[in-house]
């Protein structure tokens, strides 16, 4: 039994001796050589087809210009090696025998390569979580029915579940799924021809393989219709397009209630080394999708979790040409989905074109703050002392509207940095101990709050817990534009509007440095829009109350900012 390094030392032998181009006999050389060092090396699930991957291209591309039918039976007998362990040839293989126009995979490979490739770093135990957002109606979902094909072939053990937002596409799937195994115009049973389909529940939407257990090898659900003991993940958890549509998120009781639903009765059927796939639209920065990235990225509980985002918008950002344009007319032209997004903008709807098509967050249209046009730092301040620290305190007793206090840190130059914020929705009781903590933490010297009828009250009673924890601090209230004096919600807007340029050359955390709040915080800013009837206002409220407090206040904001680094 030879080492890998051994292995790789014939592999060299073996490259020195070819003359640019390799002959048949070198490159039967190659694929047994591949064949030998996964026998000797199970554990290798890259090298062994790099070797054969080698030997299969230059197969095709010498049976192309010689038409030798040696190299094209070749090709193919390594496609069926490679492919019970590598999906992207699984995907080719078992379409073998379909007439090329009515194949999926391979019409559609140049771009679903990208996703396949994403499977198989779960498979490989790369990664542990995954988000795959394309647009709609380009194989999204046969990509995971082929996926999942092959996964639960290896894996006949494993307990898999899928779930949709309707309990009859969870059944779909699972049909989708035995037809690629029985249907012989698929060659799934020569890939794997020890695995059988034991049983299957119609009516359960369940398919167990090899041999029948308690949990069977795949289920299908719809999110509310019922999530019991009879289903259990341990394998792959996939997650398909889990919000019906829009409707879902416009409605905050129906997506509060599924995300409830999400969180306590799917993810908790879920064992702790379960690989989860999410796989849909991104319809918000609020939707359940969002929520789970962020939990992701900002929860110190998440810190050693792998994960990776796949987004393939309609049309490319840079080029604006289709990325879904497959062959034999299958897929989308760059004008079709220039059409839709016209459409879209003659309806003044782009907010569902970029969600739906760009897979860009709703609130995205309209926006006023955007990530690609802020700055941020790691968490650490400069290396110096900063000349003053202060706050804004935008006032709110609960409910819908959250009290908001971001909080600056200011240096020589003018850069401002907002090192820590409170953002809640909850009542005085919680959110006035939460000040005195930040005051304390952060040695805020002075605070402007708000000063209307809510926030006059509230200004006193926060001096007289301050005072009580040992803090004297100058808490100034002021009146701001549109509040107080009749001026009304779009007198706010345009104040925002005003400071929009000052706040974004603050800096702020960046993700993975956020605490909860400071995230909720984030998320607030980034969903402020100046269209729609839905308003995020609470962050960039008070952030333009922080701007006006400052520049009155003497301190000027840089225009060309420092390096936090």
């Amino acid at each position: 039994m030879a080492t890998l390094d051994q292995h790789k030392q014939i592999i060299s032998k073996l490259n020195s001796k070819v003359n640019k181009v390799p002959s048949f006999e070198q490159l039967q050389v190659y694929f047994s050589e591949a064949t030998y060092i996964l026998e000797d090396c199970p554990q290798e699930n890259k090298y062994p087809y790099e070797v054969s991957g080698y030997a299969k291209a230059w197969c095709e591309k010498l049976y192309m210009n010689t038409k030798d039918k040696r190299f094209w039976d070749m090709y193919w007998d390594i496609m069926k090696w490679e492919a019970p362990n590598r999906l992207d040839s699984y995907c080719i293989y078992v379409e073998r025998n379909r007439p090329a126009k009515e194949r999926f995979y391979l019409p559609r490979r140049k771009t679903l390569i990208k996703v396949v490739n994403m499977y198989q770093q779960m498979e490989d135990d790369d990664i542990d979580e995954c988000f795959i957002h394309q647009a709609p109606r380009t194989g999204k979902s046969q990509a995971a029915t082929m996926a999942m094909a092959w996964h639960a072939s290896r894996n006949p053990e494993s307990n898999n579940l899928y779930c949709t937002y309707k309990e009859s596409l969870g059944g779909s799937f699972v049909d989708g799924v035995i037809e690629i195994m029985t249907d012989p115009t698929y060659l799934h049973k020569e890939v794997f021809p020890n695995v059988k389909i034991k049983a299957t529940d119609a009516k359960a939407h369940k398919l167990w393989l090899n041999r029948k257990r308690k949990y069977a090898t795949l289920s299908g659900k719809g999110l509310e219709s019922g999530l019991n003991g009879e289903y259990d993940a341990n394998g792959w958890l996939l997650i398909d397009d889990i919000l019906e549509g829009i409707q879902d998120v416009l409605s905050p009781d129906v997506l509060k209630r599924k995300q409830i639903i999400f969180d306590n009765n799917l993810m908790s059927r879920k064992k702790e080394k379960c690989k989860v796939v999410y796989n849909g639209t991104i319809w918000s920065l609020h939707d359940i999708f969002s929520d789970r990235l962020d939990f992701i990225k900002n929860s110190p509980t998440m810190k050693d979790l792998r994960y990776d985002v796949l987004k393939i918008p309609a049309l490319d950002p840079v080029t604006d040409e289709s990325n879904f344009n497959y062959d034999y007319g299958v897929g989308f032209s760059t004008d079709y989905f220039r059409q839709q997004r016209a459409k879209f903008e003659s309806n003044d709807d782009m907010a569902s074109w970029f969600a739906q098509y760009q897979q860009e967050p709703i609130e995205r249209d309209g926006a006023v703050f955007n990530p690609e046009h802020m700055n941020f730092y790691n968490g650490v301040l400069p290396d110096e002392e900063p000349i003053r620290i202060c706050a804004a305190l935008d006032v709110a007793l609960g409910g819908l509207d959250y009290l908001s206090m971001p909080i600056a840190y200011i240096y020589e130059d003018g850069s401002v940095y907002i090192h820590d914020v409170v953002f809640s929705n909850e009542e005085k009781d919680k959110t006035q101990p939460e000040i005195v903590r930040a005051v304390i933490n952060n040695n805020i010297g002075s605070i402007q709050i708000e000063n209307n009828n809510a926030g006059s009250l509230y200004k006193d009673e926060l001096d007289k817990l301050l005072r009580e924890n040992g803090e004297r601090i100058n808490l100034v209230g002021k009146w701001s534009t549109g509040r107080g004096r009749g001026k009304g919600e779009k007198a706010k807007e345009q104040r925002i509007w005003d400071k929009a340029p000052e706040i974004r050359e603050f800096y702020f955390l960046d993700e993975g440095y956020r605490s909860p709040m400071y995230s909720k915080f984030m998320t607030n800013l980034y969903t402020f829009t100046v269209t729609g009837k839905a308003k995020h206002d609470d962050a960039a409220d008070s952030l333009a109350m922080l701007a006006d407090f400052i520049k009155n206040t003497g301190v000027r904001t840089a225009r060309i900012m420092k390096s936090p680094i």
